[in-house]
């Protein structure tokens, strides 16, 4: 009698209409998420799935080397003809960005500029790392560090970045860690030689028990003449 009423009447039209409306809209949705899903799974639109991931920010010792870390993960497969690494260089101080390294199919260091013969590749393009090292920081270093990844047809994408900051002397979370891993590895070491001497002690004594009960064993053989 409901659905009678409201299509019996003007008032009941109006009311189904009210009703229709939120419904066909509904529909429309997802006519066109279906068909803009289809259209970016087969190509014809362009699909932004870079994604770069850095440690954000690094403290170095001045005079020592440093990676800087960079990873990423890409909608596309993986292909090495065509993916580019990019590191670029913005000081604190005022001055122009510059490029740190570059990566082709093989690494580019910089010919020339503060990071010639400083910054390494250290990183697997297979294995969604694009990470580099920089031997032997400076001062100068002090400042951000971006890394820039495309696979076409994977261009888009954020940047990652990473602060670097030079010290004089190392902070003393990293003093602490450094003296934990020289005490663990001195505590290793007399445990490897605890266990060595022990087994020789064992051994030795297992010797001399052996040579000890040889004459009984002579004495005791009635083939022995």
């Amino acid at each position: 009698m409901l659905f009678g009423g409201l299509l019996g009447t003007p008032q009941g039209s109006g009311q189904l209409g009210r009703l229709r409306t939120p419904f066909l809209m509904c529909v429309k949705r997802f006519y066109i998420l279906v068909l803009f899903s289809g259209l970016a799974a087969s190509g014809v639109l362009p699909v932004s799935g870079m994604r770069v991931y850095t440690s954000g920010e690094v403290e170095a010792v001045n005079g020592t080397d440093v990676r800087l870390k960079c990873t990423f993960q890409s909608s596309s497969p993986i292909t090495p003809a065509t993916l580019t690494v990019s590191w670029s260089f913005r000081p604190l101080e005022p001055g122009r960005e510059e490029s740190v390294f570059y990566y082709h199919e093989r690494p580019y260091p910089p010919p020339e500029g503060r990071f010639h013969k400083r910054a390494t590749w250290a990183g697997d393009i297979m294995g969604r790392d694009a990470s580099i090292v920089v031997r032997e920081v400076k001062f100068t270093y002090n400042g951000t560090f971006s890394c820039q990844v495309k696979n076409p047809p994977d261009v888009h994408g954020n940047m990652g970045e990473v602060k670097l900051t030079v010290v004089t002397t190392a902070s003393f979370s990293e003093i602490v860690i450094l003296a934990v891993a020289i005490g663990g590895a001195i505590m290793l070491m007399v445990i490897i030689l605890v266990i060595i001497m022990s087994i020789r002690r064992c051994l030795k004594k297992r010797q001399e028990e052996w040579l000890e009960e040889l004459p009984r064993r002579e004495r005791k053989d009635p083939t022995v003449w």
